[in-house]
């Protein structure tokens, strides 16, 4: 290839080997990968290092928005815009304005998970380089695969590929950027 490659990838036939494969790219150093699996392997997540996600601030914060903004709507319709005393009941409380904030809580608390997963994966990407490979096909089957990015600091063609021929990485190859 004579431009710069967008990583390499390579396949593993089983969940094990990708596993242990998973643990030597982590204890290498790398931090520009991913593995491509046809389903959930329990423990992968710890093998390559995945920190804990960085969603729920994003949805502690809408919640506490919502919450905010269903106390504010009724007190300012109860207490402020609209001052009718009904019953004998006081102008604002609480108690009364439990269930909209409730439910303005939930509301807002969804958006802002959603809103913040988007943010924080890059979303929405239309098209990612490793769709160019047709081994992506079988990692949606039944084989495994790494995929280092050329953008990983620690990234070099020949070491790189060295470390996934070491970890029983098959038919290696370079992804188009």
């Amino acid at each position: 290839m004579s431009a710069k490659p967008y990583g390499l990838i390579a396949t593993f036939d089983n969940t094990p080997d990708v596993y242990h494969a998973a643990e030597k790219v982590r204890d290498a150093g790398y931090k520009n990968w991913d593995c491509i699996t046809p389903f959930p392997i329990h423990g992968l997540d710890r093998a390559m290092g995945v920190k804990r996600s960085k969603v729920p601030p994003f949805s502690l914060a809408g919640g506490l928005l919502g919450f905010t903004t269903g106390m504010l709507l009724i007190f300012w319709t109860s207490a402020v815009d609209y001052r009718l005393i009904v019953g004998g009941k006081p102008y604002f409380s609480p108690l009364y304005a439990f269930p909209v904030s409730y439910e303005l809580t939930i509301l807002f608390t969804a958006f802002a998970t959603i809103g913040g997963m988007f943010f924080l994966n890059g979303l929405p990407m239309h098209y990612h380089p490793v769709l160019k490979s047709d081994k992506i096909l079988s990692g949606m089957d039944d084989k495994f695969h790494i995929v280092i990015e050329s953008s990983d600091p620690k990234f070099n063609l020949a070491n790189t590929k060295a470390l996934l021929e070491q970890a029983g990485g098959k038919d290696i190859e370079e992804l188009e950027a």
